[in-house]
This record gives structure tokens, sequence and C-alpha cells, in this order.
């Protein structure tokens, strides 16, 4: 078989194979040209999943005949004005987008430039000439895919069902939002409205943070904490969850570069680095973190679909958000999340599930009337038998069996402030509850803390500081041990010996893969020094970190601290149980275990009043 030039029509279609495998990759990009251009508001519409039709309307710039007609020509960009792929400013800049879908759908774009006096349209079908027409438009740009992939039948058999392709059309979409707040986005699927998101005003913090409350959820906006890091030529902006709202994946982990949304393995390993002291292994923070980098500093053409980016020194960005997520959590002090709160509230309140009775609950109304848990209301002799048990105890309460676990200070009159309740963030100790949970009142309402977690989290604070401050002490191998590794991993492992040896492994290099460990983490004790370092190497080359050994160091100190701590069923004075609020106040991250559970639940006296039917 000889070499031969392949049709233009089968080129668009191999490259659309790599730029548009599915309706979002499509949204993606046209929603990234309105962007470019301008654009204030993108609304998209969709019907069956998008695969049969795809429509992006945007204010932006618009375009004329010429334009027009060159757009759908390959490799052909308004956005490289000198040629330079180092110094890319937009979104888009291969000029494959517009060509590869209309290789493989029915495309038809309508334009109209500002202060032109009328629009233009072009349209093309599977790769056909395409041809240029007058047409209406008010303004901007309006582009129309129709049966994407009726072209190359075999992509339409591998795609999803239309739910899926929706799910993944508003990430996709949902991820640009979060990088422009300041642009009005609207996703419209079978004429129902699946989200709205008006165009956000005021500083650009403050826009971010209403955008991505309505993104990522309310609770997220409440229980989210700034950054604002600059480092050689590198700023990181954004916000970040407390420990105590996390979930099960990183689903809630967003990143941007230079304004593009990215997943790459070395931001998430440098975020799951900042966490490692405050959540388990299968817990993930929830994140929005925007690094700007100066152009020359990132590729960002090194992924078909450009969502992943590679840094000339990714060291320096590891560290800036390793340290500046640290100091922003450091900087929460004792603040625990609202959801925790919300919650425990939600398992009181009748009929919001946090009961496991199968029978109705029944509220009493301001009225006294008793009604059932589906809204009707009792007989009257139901209400009256009801109402029984409702009413005040003639013969006063009955004396308990059990002595207070901590003696309380005396009750405040009333009218009078209960002493010292007003003074600390806290609260001061009124009780101790089971020998495990002490009662704080505070000025707004009452604090229930978990005496074992929360001294445990004291602890291992400590000895944290402890360590930092005389370093890991090491234990010398009588006969050095010998492992044998890839010479990659190997080499990994050298070029991080310094950080290791900080951390108390003395790793030196035998010749090819061969390692030589000399010293171990007296913590440690007895180890499995082929595991650790096989472990290591595959942490390095995957997110660039050594996070095995710490989270060893970091276990061992959590079970130390948990043996140290004040046990559960150890009964405090009243100076204690303040002394124990007084040190949680004072100490960073002791809202959260070291597993990232809360160490404190606050109820505000509103909600409180709430449950009692007083609000």
């Amino acid at each position: 078989m000889t070499i031969r030039r392949l049709p233009e029509t089968l080129v668009n279609r191999i490259a659309a194979g790599e730029v548009i495998e599915r309706p979002a990759a499509a949204v993606k990009e046209l929603v990234e040209n309105s962007l470019d251009a301008g654009a204030r508001r993108v609304d998209v519409s969709l019907r069956d999943g998008g695969k049969a039709w795809i429509c992006v309307a945007d204010d932006g710039e618009g375009m004329g005949p010429e334009d027009l007609g060159l757009a759908l020509q390959r490799h052909a960009t308004s956005k490289l004005p000198d040629d330079d792929l180092v110094r890319i400013a937009t979104l888009g800049f291969r000029g494959e987008a517009l060509p590869s879908i209309g290789a493989v759908a029915r495309l038809a774009i309508v334009s109209r430039p500002r202060g032109a006096a009328e629009a233009w349209r072009i349209a093309v079908e599977g790769g056909s000439p395409p041809e240029v027409a007058p047409a209406a438009l008010g303004g901007g740009t309006r582009v129309e895919v129709r049966d994407l992939f009726f072209a190359t039948p075999a992509r339409l058999k591998f795609l999803k069902s239309a739910r899926s392709e929706v799910m993944a059309v508003r990430d996709s979409l949902e991820r640009l939002a979060m990088a422009h707040p300041g642009v009005a986005f609207s996703l419209v699927h079978e004429e129902r409205t699946l989200f709205r998101h008006e165009a956000e005003s005021g500083d650009l913090f403050d826009a971010r943070l209403k955008r991505l409350g309505a993104v990522m959820g309310r609770a997220f906006q409440d229980n989210a904490l700034a950054l604002d890091a600059l480092r050689e030529g590198l700023q990181l902006t954004g916000y970040i969850g407390l420990p105590t709202l996390n979930r099960a994946n990183a689903l809630g982990q967003y990143l941007f570069v230079n304004g593009r949304p990215v997943r790459d393995r070395l931001l998430l390993g440098a975020i799951r680095g900042a966490y490692q002291d405050f959540l388990a292994r299968d817990r993930h923070p929830m994140v929005a973190l925007f690094l700007e980098v100066p152009p020359e500093e990132v590729d960002v053409n090194v992924h078909p679909a450009k969502a992943e980016v590679r840094f000339r020194d990714p060291g320096l960005v590891r560290g800036l958000i390793v340290s500046a997520c640290r100091h922003a959590l450091a900087e929460a002090g004792h603040r625990a999340s609202t959801t925790v709160a919300q919650a425990a509230l939600g398992a009181l309140r009748p009929g919001l599930g946090g009961g496991g009775g199968g029978g109705p609950s029944y509220a009493f109304g301001a009225g006294g009337g008793a009604r059932g848990g589906y809204g009707g209301t009792l007989p009257r002799s139901l209400a009256e038998a009801a109402a029984g048990y409702h009413a005040p105890l003639g013969g006063g309460l009955p004396a308990f069996d059990h002595a207070p676990s901590a003696r309380g200070e005396a009750p405040a009159t009333e009218g009078e402030a209960a002493p010292g309740a007003g003074d600390f963030p806290l609260g001061a100790a009124r009780a101790q509850l089971h020998a495990t949970y002490v009662v704080a009142q505070t000025a707004e309402g009452i604090v229930i803390v978990d005496q074992h977690a929360a001294h445990e989290r004291l602890v291992y604070e400590r000895m944290k500081r402890q360590i930092a401050a005389s370093g890991v002490s090491r234990q010398l191998l009588l006969v050095p041990e010998v492992v044998e590794l890839e010479e990659a991993a190997a080499e990994r492992l050298l070029a991080r010996a310094p950080e290791l040896a900080e951390l108390g492994l003395v790793v030196e290099g035998f010749g090819g893969g061969t390692l030589l460990v000399r010293e171990t983490p007296a913590l440690l004790g007895q180890v499995d020094v082929q595991g650790l370092l096989r472990d290591l190497a595959d942490e390095l080359g995957e997110l660039d970190q050594a996070l095995s050994l710490k989270e060893r160091l970091e276990e061992v100190c959590g079970t130390l601290a948990c043996h140290g701590s004040v046990r559960a069923g150890r009964r405090l004075t009243v100076e204690e149980m303040n002394a124990l609020l007084r040190e949680m106040e004072a100490t960073p991250h002791s809202g959260q275990c070291n597993h990232g559970r809360p160490t404190y639940v606050e109820l505000k006296l509103s909600d409180i009043e709430r449950l009692f039917g007083r609000r």
C-alpha cells in the first residue's frame, strides 16, 4: 500500500474523535468561544441529551461574513495574533472545534457583529462545503448543532443515556460558570430549565462566592474559607471548605488555571496533602481554587480537550496550594461546619427523618390543637387525650437516681446573664452528660463537646508542634536494608531524599534501581521498609508527594494522642471542662478530630426555640 493524503472530510472526522467525544465536549468548546468573544450572557439548550440538538446563544462580539467563512476551516483562529503558543491568553486557540463539529454533525452558525446592519448565516452538514447567506439576528452569535455524530454512527453507539449526557453537559457548563461569575449562564433541556445563574455583581471575591454557592450549594458558601496567596508571580485565590464539610468522593473539588477548568493530578494531590491532618483517607474536602500563572510558566497545549496542563515548576505550585490551604485552615481556629448543627437539628425535628418509627408525628400549633403528620386535624376525643400528656405535672418531677457527673455553677436569676457565658466563643461549662459530653452555654445558645475527640485533637496538635520544633526522631538500622526497585522509581525517591530525611527516612543510592535504607522514623518502630518504599515511589509518581510516610507518622501520633487524651467516661470538674473549652479556642483545627468528625456541635437559641414551637 502506498502512502496517500487523506481527504479533508476524513481528517476533520479524525480530529473530531479527539476533540468532540460527546455532547458535553461540543458544548464546552462552543461556550469557550462565546467567553473568548466577550459574551456577558450564554444560554445553552439541548434535546435528547444533546444528541439531537444543541444550541448555544451569546451576546458576544459576533462575526462578519468573511470571518464566518474562515471559522469552519481547520486551524483558523483569531486567538493567536502573534503565532505565539507560549503566551496563550484565551480559552480556545487551536481553531479545531467548529470544523470538527461540522465534520460529524449538521452545523449552523448565525452571527452579527456589534454595530453591523445585518447578520450572516453559514451551514455545513457532515463536512460539506459551507455557504454564507444573510440572516436575521439581534446581535451576538447563535450556534446550532443537529444530529451529532450522524456522519460517524459508530461514535453514536458509544454515547450514554440522555440523562447521563445532560449531567455531563451540566458539569462542564457549571465549571465554566464558576470561573466567570460576571457572566450569566442558563441550561435548558427539553424545554425544562435545569439552572439559570444571573451575572454576579460586586468585587471578584464576593461575586465568586455567590456563584460558588449557587453551584456547590449553600452549605459550601456558609462554611468556606477564603484564600488569597501570592508567591513568585503565582497567585492562588478561591475558597476551601472546613474539614467537617467533606464528601465520600472528590467530585466537590474544582480547579481552575488562568480561568480554565482543569483536572490535574498535581493539584488534586496538593489538596490531599493540605488536608491530610484533618480527614480520613476515604473522605474528601470541598474546594474551588483559582490559580493565576504567567502564560509562559504553564503549557495548556498538552491535552486534546485542554483538560490538563503542565507547569514549568510543579513544586512551586504544589507548595503554594498546600501552604495557602493550611494557613486558611489554621486561621479558622476551632470553627466547625454549620452543617453539623443542621444535621443535629434535623434529627431532632419531628417528621424530618430524625426518628426511625413508622407512625406519624404530631405537632402542636399556636392554637394548642394537635395535628397529624399528614396535615389533618385529630378528632376531639383524641386531641383531649393527647393534651393530657402535655399538661403540667401536678406532683412535681421525680428525683433522679444518679448523681450529676460534675458540679455545675449556680443558676442565674431571671433577667441576669449566666456568668461567663458571653465571654468566650465556646461559652462557659454548665454540665457533663454521661461522663462524655460537656455542655456549655454561650451568649447565643449552647455547645455540646465530645470531650475525648476534642482532647485527642489538642494532644495531637501539641505533638505536631513538638515534632516541628525538634524534628522526627530516627532509629539507626544495625544492618542497612537493601531495596530493589525499578530505576525510575528509585530515581524519584532519590530526588526527594532530603524531604524524606526530614521525615526520619534516610535513603541512599546503591546503583541501578537499588536503594540503601540506613535510618527509619523511630515513631514507626518495626517497619516494613520494602513496602514503605514501594508505596512512596508509587505516590511520588502519581501525586508528586510522599504521603504514605507522613500519614503513617500521623497515624502513630494520632494513636498516641488517643491514648494520652481524656477518655470518655471520665468525670470532669467545672474547672477542667472550662480549661478544655479555653484550650480548644486557642488551638487551630480543634473543631474536628483527626478523621474529620466534629468535636463539638453548636445549637443556636433560635433553633432550639423553633424545636419547641416558640418561633
